[in-house]
């Protein structure tokens, strides 16, 4: 809360009034026309951690997926009797694997959004704010 008190010419109308606005202490990362610094930007440290917050499940989540996925297909080329392997009826290990896919793309998928949602959307409006778009 910030409280100006008015010059003597207007006192007699009020005494003082409070104004409740953001924090003017918190510089905003904007050039001379009022468009976002992105060089002061990117090297704002909350920049920098919205970029770990990214890496931090992109880079594993991605390793992790590429690597299932090439371990089936060379599974597929040099293992083809592993992989036709019956697990049930004319179901086999190549079958599983190959649906298994699909299942761990949508896992995957969700898994990045509840991320984004819960660790990533709070840091963007962070940076965001430093611009001052995240301002009514």
């Amino acid at each position: 809360m910030t409280k100006a008190i008015l010059p003597p010419s207007e006192s007699r109308r009020a005494r003082g009034f409070a104004t409740f606005d953001e924090d003017p202490g918190v510089p905003l990362l904007v050039d001379e026309s009022g468009k976002p610094d992105f060089v002061a930007l990117r090297d704002s440290e909350d920049f920098r951690e919205l970029r770990r917050r990214v890496t931090r499940f992109v880079l594993p989540a991605t390793l992790g997926f590429l690597a299932w996925y090439l371990g089936y297909v060379a599974l597929s080329a040099y293992a083809p009797e592993f992989m036709a392997t019956e697990v049930y009826g004319v179901i086999n290990i190549g079958i599983v694997f190959g649906v298994l896919q699909f299942v761990s793309t949508i896992a995957l998928t969700l898994a990045y959004a509840r991320y984004a949602r819960r660790r990533l959307d709070p840091q963007v409006a962070t940076v965001r704010a430093l611009t001052g778009k995240g301002r009514a």
